[in-house]
């Protein structure tokens, strides 16, 4: 099911912010000041939409405590902006954000990058997997053409790299590689793949050994895409499928990406995939599901810029 562009919550102000309070507060308003549930909406046309906590005696709105504090732009703009990225496989421009919310570029820029910063997975998230649970690991490399030139040009070894580790038909987190040492893709592996999981990976030495006897099995790609082994069929075609959605965002989207920001685009398409249709979403709820991560996180212009 695709967003309904008309729906009032992306074109009117006290629509927005209604859903946002009922989505953020559907068990009762609780202060993010201090936790207390003692609050009380205020009155007033000078203080529409703001909390006065009976506890701490702090003021606060739906806004407090998520991406979209202390911003100026209206929150149904922010709704509408959650909606697009959410239903844009590929992604969505801030240029483009800028021409259909009628706002400066530089704001449809850090509004783009603060609703990535909401699809970020939360700290406790477990890991992937898990016993028998198949899951697939690959890297792969863009070049500095596709984000910020370094100096010495081109050179292999200014790639960005980074792994990407799909549970087979499940979830999907990936993970910038600092520099060219395979210890970074051993560690990635590490701490997101639970033990007991069946990992499927190409033919490269650094898989070998990262899980107990048994629990690895390896493609050939000089031989074959795929074949039958003894833990089902052994492929790293889904992680492949990933990093081929993600060059055609970076190709055909966003043209070039800074290496600084490189995380949080890959939470981007990491986030779609995890919420795709296969797995029961669908635009509407995978941009209700951002709205709800939002709340409890924070990115300012500094930690951005």
């Amino acid at each position: 099911m695709t967003a309904d562009l008309t729906n009032p919550i992306l074109t009117n102000e006290i629509a927005a912010i209604a859903h946002l309070e009922t989505s953020r507060w559907a068990a009762g308003v609780t202060c993010p000041l201090c936790g207390s549930d003692k609050a009380k909406k205020m009155g007033g046309q000078t203080q529409a939409g703001m909390f006065l906590c009976g506890d701490c005696r702090g003021k606060f709105t739906v806004r407090t405590g998520t991406v979209f504090e202390r911003s100026h732009i209206p929150l149904h703009k922010w709704l509408l902006a959650t909606h697009l990225m959410a239903s844009s496989k590929k992604g969505i421009s801030a240029h483009q954000l800028h021409r259909m919310l009628g706002i400066t570029y530089k704001s449809a820029w850090f509004m783009a990058h603060r609703i990535r910063e909401a699809m970020i997975p939360a700290a406790d998230a477990g890991p992937l997997g898990g016993e028998g649970k198949i899951v697939e690991a690959d890297e792969t490399e863009i070049s500095p053409s596709r984000t910020t030139r370094a100096k010495g040009g081109r050179k292999r070894a200014n790639n960005k790299r980074f792994v990407a580790l799909v549970e087979r038909d499940g979830q999907v987190r990936s993970a910038v590689i600092d520099g060219r040492g395979l210890s970074e893709v051993r560690k990635a592996v590490r701490k997101n793949v639970a033990k007991g999981s069946i990992l499927h990976t190409d033919g490269a030495t650094v898989y070998r050994g990262l899980m107990p006897v048994g629990t690895h099995e390896a493609i050939d790609h000089d031989k074959a895409f795929a074949r039958d082994g003894e833990t089902g069929r052994v492929h790293s075609n889904s992680a492949e499928g990933y990093f081929s959605l993600f060059k055609r965002g970076l190709v055909g989207t966003y043209q070039h990406i800074s290496p600084a920001h490189l995380p949080r685009y890959l939470a981007e398409f990491d986030f779609r995939m995890n919420t795709r249709t296969k797995l029961g979403f669908n635009d509407l709820t995978r941009a209700a599901a951002i709205v709800k991560a939002a709340e409890g996180k924070r990115l300012t212009y500094r930690q951005v810029g």
